[in-house]
């Protein structure tokens, strides 16, 4: 009986204006030569996911990331035509870009290769679910300073509805590390949340 290989693919986000995207690359083999897909490889024997996962990264993409973290075991014994193929699923949030990525709106996967269309939905709850609740892919999501408005674009962008910015300012409240930083200029002036320097 033939065994199972596990791939590692990367649902690696990025933060955009009113958007949270994800990164795709255009396969260059069989299957699905053309199609673009999740950055994703084989587990090498002795390798762990973190590494296979940044490898992953700059092979496919040239990508890098400071942050990383598993999301879920995808075992449908058929979303890969060569054969049974697990897929750990990680998330990250890219520290660059690249000119052979397309970054594609998390909403709105559109068709990519093998199941990674599912894969990016099915996790979709999970990545928002992270969002104000693990600091690392928070901060690293947002950036050092933001406001209640990005605040508020990105939680709608992940959970699919516009949070209260009332509620919201009060979750913030209560992320650690993260501190109100006054009041923005402009109309409404908005809040302004930010990580303090680290010593």
């Amino acid at each position: 009986m033939r065994t199972s290989l596990v791939s590692v693919d990367v649902l690696a986000v990025r933060r955009r204006v009113g958007e949270v995207e994800f990164a795709t690359y255009r396969r260059t083999t069989e299957p699905f030569l053309g199609r673009f897909a999740l950055p994703g490889v084989l587990l090498l024997e002795g390798e762990r996911l973190e590494a296979a996962g940044r490898r992953a990264l700059d092979t496919k993409t040239g990508l890098t990331t400071s942050t990383i973290g598993q999301l879920v075991l995808f075992d449908e014994p058929s979303r890969d035509p060569r054969g049974a193929t697990l897929s750990a699923t990680l998330w990250a949030v890219a520290d660059d870009d690249s000119p052979t990525v397309e970054w594609r709106p998390i909403g709105d996967p559109g068709t990519l290769a093998f199941d990674h269309a599912e894969i990016v939905s099915f996790c979709q709850p999970m990545i928002a679910g992270l969002l104000w609740n693990d600091v690392p892919f928070t901060r690293a999501l947002m950036g050092e300073q933001f406001t209640v408005g990005d605040a508020l674009a990105v939680s709608a962008a992940l959970g699919g509805d516009m949070p209260d910015r009332g509620n919201l300012n009060k979750k913030l409240a209560t992320v650690p590390g993260l501190r109100h930083a006054g009041f923005g200029p402009g109309r409404g002036r908005p809040s302004q949340w930010e990580w303090p320097a680290e010593d």
